[in-house]
């Protein structure tokens, strides 16, 4: 791995952990600002703690050495939660305001992914 890959891997991935998990803690604390926009796009309030917990995992599998299935379902999770973060906020009608946070984090999620060492890259060739 090229030392620029290396450099794009790790600052995406740390903006990536950052945004994940402050949007994390938010959701499980239930931040007024969360509930109030969780109610208007219709979904149930329990989903903020649901989706804060699945966060904090992922950035966990994400962050932490070898587990390559892991890290693939982390960024899996991390890719559906914010295109449908997308899609919520354009089913209600919301502003770009609104899709900012999740666009940058679904960019980030797609960077990190892409630049990510061999040792985290689940192997096609069998044994």
């Amino acid at each position: 791995m090229t030392k620029s890959r290396k450099i794009i891997y790790w600052i995406a991935t740390l903006w990536l952990s950052l945004g994940m998990l402050s949007t994390a803690v938010v959701q499980v604390i239930k931040m007024k600002e969360e509930v109030d926009m969780m109610t208007h796009l219709g979904y149930p309030l329990y989903f903020l703690t649901l989706l804060g917990i699945w966060k904090i995992l992922g950035v966990i599998a994400v962050l932490i050495p070898r587990f390559p299935l892991l890290k693939e379902w982390a960024y899996a999770g991390f890719f559906f939660a914010m295109s449908g973060a997308i899609f919520s906020h354009l089913a209600c009608g919301d502003g770009a305001k609104e899709f900012f946070g999740p666009v940058l984090l679904l960019i980030l999620t797609f960077v990190s992914w892409y630049f990510r060492p061999a040792d985290r890259i689940i192997s096609s060739v069998n044994p």
